[in-house]
């Protein structure tokens, strides 16, 4: 398969996939005339990167699940161990993203949202900056 294929077939961008090719995610063959070509393994490489990046893996949590997923004699529990801190990290960030929603939700409700100038939204955005600097 051409990259426009396996494209097409794994559903990522031809750019994508030159990308995880330079950062050695993926190795294609190359033709003699230097063109890749990639195998049905290739494709379920990048299948497999595509799920895992979907569910928010960074780049090199996707190297050492997808050294695993090729390691038939891997531990169930290191992919568990990588999934499970995954898990703790979107959890942390679930409670960081409610309590900016709860902050924001009360200065809106605290807005009047008219022609006077006050506004509790500004004055709270304002609060922790530094004063104007003196001249003395």
């Amino acid at each position: 398969m051409n990259i426009g294929e396996v494209a097409a077939r794994c559903g990522l961008p031809a750019k994508t996939i030159r990308y995880y090719e330079d950062i050695g995610l993926i190795r294609p063959q190359r033709s003699a005339n230097g063109y890749r070509q990639f195998r049905p393994q290739d494709a379920q490489k990048l299948a497999f990167l595509k799920r895992a990046r979907a569910l928010g893996f960074s780049v090199e949590e996707c190297r050492v699940l997808l050294s695993l997923y090729e390691d038939e004699t891997r531990a169930s529990a290191d992919v568990k161990q990588i999934a499970s801190a995954h898990l703790d990290a979107i959890d942390a960030r679930l409670v960081e993203l409610q309590a900016m929603r709860d902050t924001l939700s009360h200065l809106v409700t605290a807005c009047a949202g008219d022609a006077r100038p006050d506004c509790p939204i500004l004055a709270d955005l304002s609060a922790d900056l530094p004063g104007p600097a003196s001249d003395d």
